[in-house]
């Protein structure tokens, strides 16, 4: 029973992950994909710089809460299972399955975004003020260097740091949960690796919000 209570919030979750709010919203609002403009990325700042301030806003947000829904649906698993669960590891499947999900959508052809936006609903689910500093951190990089890309590699890496440097501060602290940190840091990294080869040559793309719509 227990391995199917954990396989179910993975498919879950997975499925979740997959719902790519920048391609459901850029058709919508502009009558394309957004995976056919600009990056080709299916994420809140090519909607940003493709369909405009108000879509690229729903995205991040749309994004966001898929994190926040599939650590809410692990929670409420783990709460029914009792202890005869491990509720600490509920979270960290589902954490990484809507990641997975967001990546590779099953719904859109497994092509999907980087999953910045959905790491921060999940990190602020488990931990809220880690999450909260690594945001902060990522919005003064962005807003500095106006490089979106630099600031969502930097905040990944400053989360795996701040649950092994603040473990009060980290509710389900444990060896595993200090992996699966490093998992998610490591997953969204990889998933901007064009974007780091361009910041280190120095041709990363620069937000210009005097011509976002």
């Amino acid at each position: 029973m227990d391995i199917v209570v954990y396989v179910l919030v993975a498919i879950i979750a997975y499925l979740l992950g997959s719902i790519s709010f920048s391609v459901i919203i850029s058709k919508k609002m502009a009558g394309f994909d957004v995976r056919k403009k600009g990056s080709g990325n299916a994420g809140s700042t090519n909607v940003l710089r493709t369909v405009g301030k108000k879509a690229g806003a729903l995205t991040l947000l749309g994004d966001c809460l898929k994190g926040v829904v599939a650590i809410l649906v692990a929670y409420i698993a783990a709460l029914i299972m009792k202890d005869s669960m491990n509720g600490s590891l509920l979270i960290q499947i589902a954490g990484i399955a809507v990641i997975l999900g967001h990546t590779f959508p099953i719904f859109f052809g497994f092509k999907g975004g980087k999953g910045v936006a959905t790491a921060l609903g999940i990190i602020l689910m488990t931990n809220w003020n880690i999450g909260l500093i690594c945001l902060v951190f990522a919005l003064i990089l962005m807003v500095l260097t106006r490089m979106v890309s630099l600031g969502s590699v930097a905040a990944a890496i400053l989360f795996p740091v701040l649950v092994i440097f603040m473990p009060h501060n980290a509710y389900l602290i444990d060896g595993n949960y200090i992996i699966y940190a490093i998992l998610l840091a490591v997953f969204v990294i990889y998933n901007h690796r064009a974007n780091v080869k361009r910041l280190l040559t120095g041709t990363e793309n620069k937000l210009d919000f005097s011509k976002i719509k």
